[in-house]
């Protein structure tokens, strides 16, 4: 997947945090914390959902790693 005007915002194939729409925000778009560590609306399109296992999750969540 690309991301054509966004190469300094968005990296390739990397995991994004997803946070939840705000009233306003149109269905096409994801809120997004991105390489700024903002959030930002970007085209849906341009994710796809990841399932971890509970131990990845829980060493995101704290800074770590699943080692």
């Amino acid at each position: 997947m690309a991301n054509p005007g966004y190469a300094a915002s968005l990296e390739v194939r990397k995991l994004y945090e997803y946070l939840q729409p705000l009233t306003n925000d149109p269905k096409s778009l994801i809120r997004i914390v991105d390489e700024s560590g903002e959030d930002y609306l970007y085209p849906i399109e341009y994710f796809r959902p990841v399932v971890l296992p509970l131990p990845a999750k829980r060493a995101l969540a704290h800074g770590g790693t699943a080692a």
